[in-house]
C-alpha cells in the first residue's frame, strides 16, 4: 500500500514540472488578444484623434463647422482656446475649440 501511494505521489508531481514549461503557452492568448485590440480599437481612435486636431488647428475665419452637440455654424473669428460662430444672421456663439466635430460641406 505504501508503494502505490508512493508511486501516485510520484506521478503527481512529474505532471506538476510539465504543467510549469506550459506556463509560457498561457500568454500566447493574451498577447494575440492585445495585438487584436490594438489593430481593431487603438490604433483608428489614434488616427481618428490625431484628424480631428488636424481640423481644428487648420480652422480658419468663414469655415462652415459642426458642433458637437450639432450647431452648425460659420466662423466669424477665431481665438486660440475659442471659436466664435454665426448661427443666424446676427446671432453669434461662443465655443471652445474642442468641441468642434468637424467641418460642414
Amino acid at each position: 500500500m505504501i508503494n502505490t501511494a508512493y508511486a501516485m505521489g510520484q506521478a503527481g508531481s512529474l505532471g506538476g514540472q510539465a504543467g510549469a514549461g506550459g506556463g509560457y503557452g498561457a500568454f500566447v492568448p493574451i498577447i494575440l488578444m492585445f495585438v487584436i485590440f490594438y489593430f481593431l480599437l487603438i490604433r483608428p481612435q489614434q488616427k481618428k484623434a490625431k484628424e480631428h486636431q488636424e481640423i481644428i488647428a487648420n480652422l480658419k475665419k468663414g469655415d462652415r463647422v459642426i458642433t458637437s452637440g450639432g450647431i452648425h455654424g460659420q466662423i466669424t473669428s477665431l481665438d486660440e482656446t475659442t471659436v466664435t460662430l454665426e448661427v443666424a444672421e446676427k446671432v453669434r456663439i461662443k465655443v471652445t475649440r474642442g468641441t468642434l466635430a468637424g467641418l460642414n460641406k
